[in-house]
């Protein structure tokens, strides 16, 4: 009887102490290791003559020892002199150990497989793969497959690993043969016994890796829905939006939200209302009012008796958001205080204690709200900014802190649409996709570093005129290993060749006393140039900042330098965003600056660095938790996953269990969702 597919690896007869090297590259179970698919093929089948060899060719020989020798100097090398009837072929090993010596006795014969390269005396081969060879031992019928591995595991032993998992686990195929037929897919089984090895080249046809695309997308898709079903099974509090405190909320604003705030708000009610846990994810572009959307969602909440955590990535964000909710919501008798790692112990504690008690309605802050000893009377809804800062954990260990709180995340990096359909298809996404009335845009323009004259200049007549500004630097001070523009030294330059202007030095090394003081003191005007790390890339909201320079855009990622160009043009004056590079340029930062230059709006500049960048890297920490995808790339194979969708829908409806097992073998077993 075969093993079910996601038996443990000790169940192939495994030792301990490669099961422990296979979980490092991430293989758990007998069906991750059939997914560990080789890099590359070597040809093993047809023995090619040392006269044939040519020097860059990869080979395999069959030929005879002549004689070794151990030849001593700066390093100790074993040089081996073998031969076939052809001709004479040098092998050299700069590393060995004295057991395979014997293996080199003169007169063995041996089956090589190594790069012939151009040495002093002729063609040789540097550390071939070698082994004995007798007359009758049969050559290899297929393709040699050579495996991603790691320090310690070699490929002889991760090759006997898959041959067990092949012929010992259960490949029965999850797909109906109507679906496959239907799909012009193979067979699981077929699919992955020729990946890992395929008799000839012309047997890895693109359908053996549509079918994996396909499974791997359609768990995924699976998975989803199970993690919503999931949800919306779990019990929560419900919030009703009795509207008090929230229309008051409104009439103090000194602004009319707009219809897209309107709608979004609607939703997110909606959701608070039911005794459901709200998951939802809430999209905008920079300066769109996210915060006061969350506010009025915080302020639903607390009406209804419950407390409420925001939690932002920076002390410089928390800060500004604790600034604009503090005014916000203590004119309407509702308690805010902020939690971050700046405040003493003493102080910290004093916080807790008010937080435990559920004196403190809103509480806003960095990491330090997931400390172990901050607990909650009564935490009725998480929000979270920047949610793509934050691991899983992170995100989780908040969430964990009031039972089963309703939770809102907000990003100002838009995901595409390919990416909501994949990765985030178990949340409700709600989109802010207007500005508020009266900004007036931002002004993008690529500037050569050898301008800097020039650069200078414009901020001395932009702060003439009333205005303010920001410069960025990537570094704080002067590094040895990297040439760039630094912070410190950028403030110095400014203050001798500006001494008019009154200028200061904002970094994270600052104490958060010094960083809140020049944060006021520039919002309130009394500075007109903020000379900045990438600090001020979130959470800086000063409306009179309308020029900004980033130093080094070479270097930086699209979403940053949106970010960040979305400091200024704020107010009712247009904004001014110089991006100042070092040529030459490569290719890739040609791409990225001439998309930024190009494009204002956030969603399409996420949709363009994702193609530049592929979603792994795009998503970066939602990858704990929800497995990034193996094969597919919801970019490249949109196709295969709105297939995928549809068909997870049908399977779900005519067979829950069998579409759960499938889900359960790509994806990790542990998730409740997936086990109930």
């Amino acid at each position: 009887m075969r093993l079910p597919p996601t038996a443990p690896l000790s169940a192939l007869g495994l030792t301990p102490r490669v099961c422990n090297l296979l979980h490092t590259l991430g293989v758990h179970n007998g069906f991750d290791l059939l997914l560990h698919l080789p890099l590359r093929y070597e040809d093993e089948r047809h023995p090619l003559s040392v006269a044939t060899l040519v020097a860059g060719q990869s080979a395999c020989l069959l030929v005879q020892v002549v004689r070794h020798e151990i030849r001593q100097g700066p390093r100790r090398t074993l040089t081996v002199q073998v031969r076939d009837e052809t001709g004479l072929l040098e092998l050299r090993f700069l590393h060995f150990y004295p057991g395979q010596l014997p293996l080199f006795t003169p007169g063995n014969r041996l089956r090589l497989f190594g790069e012939a390269r151009q040495g002093y005396q002729g063609l040789e081969m540097i550390h071939p793969r070698c082994q004995p060879f007798k007359e009758n031992s049969p050559l290899p019928a297929t393709l040699t497959p050579v495996y991603p591995t790691c320090a310690g595991l070699s490929q002889t032993v991760l090759r006997r690993a898959l041959a067990r998992a092949l012929t010992q686990l259960d490949l029965s195929d999850t797909l109906a043969p109507s679906w496959r037929a239907s799909l012009k897919l193979p067979d699981l089984a077929t699919t992955l016994k020729i990946l890992h090895g395929p008799t000839d080249a012309s047997q890895l046809v693109p359908a053996l890796w549509q079918r994996l695309k396909f499974d791997e997308l359609l768990a995924q898709q699976l998975s989803m829905h199970f993690h919503r079903q999931h949800r919306t099974e779990t019990p929560a509090h419900a919030y009703p939006a009795r509207g008090e405190l929230s229309r008051r909320l409104e009439r103090s604003l000194p602004f009319p939200l707009t219809a897209a705030q309107h709608r979004v708000v609607e939703e997110i009610r909606r959701d608070l209302a039911q005794e459901r846990p709200m998951h939802r994810l809430l999209q905008g572009d920079v300066g769109c009012g996210k915060t006061i959307v969350a506010a009025l969602a915080a302020v639903q909440c607390i009406e209804g008796g419950g407390q409420v955590a925001l939690m932002a990535p920076t002390e410089l964000l928390a800060q500004q958001h604790h600034a604009k909710l503090h005014d916000l919501l203590t004119s309407q008798g509702i308690c805010v205080e902020s939690l971050t790692g700046q405040l003493k112990s003493q102080a910290q504690h004093h916080v807790q204690k008010r937080i435990a008690n559920g004196e403190i309605a809103l509480v806003i802050g960095t990491h330090a709200l997931i400390q172990e000893q901050v607990s909650f009377k009564s935490l009725g809804l998480v929000i979270i900014d920047e949610q793509h800062r934050f691991g899983v954990a992170q995100r989780l260990s908040l969430h964990q802190k009031g039972g089963e709180p309703h939770q809102l995340m907000m990003s100002a990096t838009p995901i595409p649409r390919s990416l909501s359909m994949s990765y985030y298809a178990d949340l409700d996404v709600s989109v802010i996709d207007e500005l508020p009335p009266g900004r007036q845009g931002i002004t993008t323009k690529l500037v050569s570093a050898a301008r800097r004259s020039e650069v200078i200049e414009r901020i001395r007549s932009a702060c003439r005129q009333g205005h303010q500004a920001y410069w960025v630097c990537p570094l704080i001070e002067e590094s040895e290993l990297l040439d760039l523009q630094n912070a410190q030294s950028t403030f110095q330059t400014l203050t001798a060749d500006a001494p008019d202007l009154r200028c200061e030095l904002l970094h994270g090394r600052l104490a958060g006393s010094e960083k809140r003081d020049i944060m006021n003191r520039f919002l309130k005007g009394e500075l007109q140039l903020l000379v900045a790390t990438s600090v001020i890339e979130v959470g800086m909201d000063v409306p009179n900042a309308t020029l900004m320079v980033i130093e080094h855009t070479e270097r930086m990622g699209l979403a940053q330098l949106h970010q960040m160009r979305g400091r200024v043009g704020r107010g009712t004056r247009p904004g001014v965003c110089l991006l100042l590079y070092q040529p030459p340029l490569s290719e890739l930062a040609r791409q990225r600056l001439k998309v930024i230059y190009e494009h204002t709006d956030g969603f399409e500049i996420a949709r363009q660095d994702l193609l530049l960048r592929g979603p792994g890297d795009y998503l970066g920490s939602r990858q704990s938790g929800l497995a990034l995808l193996r094969f597919a790339d919801p970019m490249q194979d949109d196709d295969l996953l709105d297939l995928a969708r549809r068909c997870a829908a049908a399977w779900i409806a005519e067979s829950p269990e069998q579409a759960r097992h499938h889900a359960s073998c790509w994806l990790d077993t542990r998730q409740p969702y997936l086990t109930a």
